[in-house]
């Protein structure tokens, strides 16, 4: 009888939370303060505190401090499970001001509120807030836990503070797999990946074990560099320590990944005929793996594979994500294939119920443009830059300048250029793209202008450059 109480009141708080009904939580507050329940759990207070904070559009703040005040500064366990509860719903300033509180009135500080305190922090993108918490951490003897070391290891490193992450690092007197995945982590999503490969060497002499997710990144960083002899050597690591390679979709992704950078798509095609094997003998592959075997196609222009293979994804029941979508409609306007192109984006929103984002209006206009339909692709383009105020609207316009170069309409190139300096008039890639459709009818007025024009704003065109591996 009590138990089932129990539940009906975590039952009505979490309905309280869905539909923000403040006077159902002051009314089931007064009850429980009333009939003592509130006191019988750790648990209570901070689901009543979380439900009550969360709910309120103003004044949280306060509230949240008065609410506090009411619980034992010597027990942290309510302080952690609130903290933990915040940082789990996406409420990190409820999350580091209850922490704040914390350290202010002397509430003991664990692992636990660390941890969470990090978590936070990297939400809020707070490099100062987290810096502060790492000398706290240091003041506090808590440098030799690897949990809270791991958690500061994963802040810089996703603040992109890698040097920060690799000093952390090597500064944890204890350290797992956890903490250098999380540093590895953070090399590839700088795009430095030979310092990740070495990071991965040094693992070795610090008697770390690589899993799942060290696997990963190291065939991201061999894709990254086209490394195709050490993705194949990683390849074979990754067969003899991964017992449940089956089970693990996003390291056979990854492997599918690597192979279609790298331009080998014989062999990502082999990896993924092999997946989706279980034990048992049954077969499934998910949306992930055919999205990235659809990547490879479209990568290494086999753009009728990629059709043929987004219609065998249907046919299997599988439902596309996104990224998918992008992948076909992009090969369909490549391939010249407009209706059936534009039949896919229709069906995102009918069939799938997906909404689609700026990738796919971008590769619709794109797709409009390849096929000459120019006044169309003007039309989308304009609608979709009064709809929404993103930097997304800037790359259509570009798509919409080169067709205009292709087809030769120089009016409506000027028009689009014009359009796309409104919006970011430092964009290199539109005054190349102008550039170029002056030089096509002679217009060397116009091209020195422009030459001058980027010479005053300081504008100067990246040089680009090609990875190769040289084996001996």
């Amino acid at each position: 009888m009590f138990i089932q109480k129990l539940d009906s009141i975590n039952g009505f708080l979490r309905h309280c939370f869905q539909t923000k009904d403040v006077r159902a939580i002051k009314k089931l507050h007064a009850h429980l303060l009333r009939t003592r329940l509130l006191f019988i759990s750790p648990g209570f207070e901070s689901k009543l505190i979380f439900t009550y904070t969360t709910c309120l559009h103003r004044n949280n703040s306060k509230t949240l401090t008065a609410l506090l005040n009411c619980i034992n500064p010597a027990n942290p366990l309510p302080f952690n499970m609130i903290l933990s509860d915040y940082c789990r719903n996406g409420f990190s300033f409820l999350a580091l001001q209850t922490f704040s509180f914390m350290h202010t009135n002397g509430v003991p500080l664990d692992t636990y509120s660390f941890c969470c305190s990090s978590v936070a922090s990297c939400s809020m993108k707070d490099v100062i807030l987290g810096a502060q918490i790492h000398s706290l951490v240091g003041k506090s003897g808590w440098l030799s836990s690897v949990f809270v070391g791991s958690a500061l290891v994963d802040l810089y490193a996703k603040l992109s503070l890698i040097n920060d992450a690799a000093k952390m690092f090597d500064e944890m007197p204890v350290k797992n797999t956890v903490c250098a995945n999380a540093l590895l982590s953070g090399y590839g999503e700088a795009y430095q990946w030979v310092e990740g490969l070495e990071f991965v060497r040094k693992m070795r002499a610090l008697n770390l074990k690589c899993d799942h997710f060290t696997f990963s990144a190291m065939l991201r960083a061999c894709a990254g560099l086209s490394a195709i002899e050490l993705g194949r050597q990683v390849h074979g690591s990754v067969i003899r320590m991964v017992s449940d390679l089956e089970d693990d979709v996003f390291l056979q992704s990854s492997l599918i990944e690597m192979y279609g950078k790298c331009g080998l798509v014989g062999k990502a095609w082999q990896v993924f005929n092999l997946s989706g094997f279980a034990y048992s003998g049954e077969r499934k592959r998910d949306v992930v793996l055919w999205t990235s075997m659809l990547a490879v196609f479209g990568r290494n222009g086999d753009l009728e594979k990629v059709i043929e293979l987004f219609k065998e994804m249907l046919r299997e029941g599988i439902s596309p994500d996104g990224v998918a979508f992008v992948t076909v409609i992009s090969a369909c306007g490549h391939t010249g294939h407009v209706k059936l192109g534009i039949q896919y984006f229709e069906s995102m929103v009918s069939d799938f119920g997906l909404e689609p984002g700026p990738e796919h209006y971008s590769c619709i206009v794109d797709l409009l443009c390849r096929a000459g339909e120019l006044e169309r692709a003007w039309k989308m383009v304009n609608e979709m830059t009064h709809k929404e105020n993103g930097s997304y609207s800037v790359s259509m316009w570009g798509t919409l300048l080169n067709a205009c170069n292709e087809f030769g309409n120089v009016e409506l190139g000027k028009l689009a250029a014009r359009k796309a300096f409104e919006m970011d008039p430092h964009n290199v890639g539109i005054y190349v793209l102008l550039s170029n459709v002056y030089a096509k009818f002679g217009m060397w007025d116009e091209i020195e202008q422009l030459r001058e024009l980027m010479k005053e704003t300081g504008l100067k065109k990246d040089v680009g450059c090609s990875w190769i591996e040289i084996t001996r």
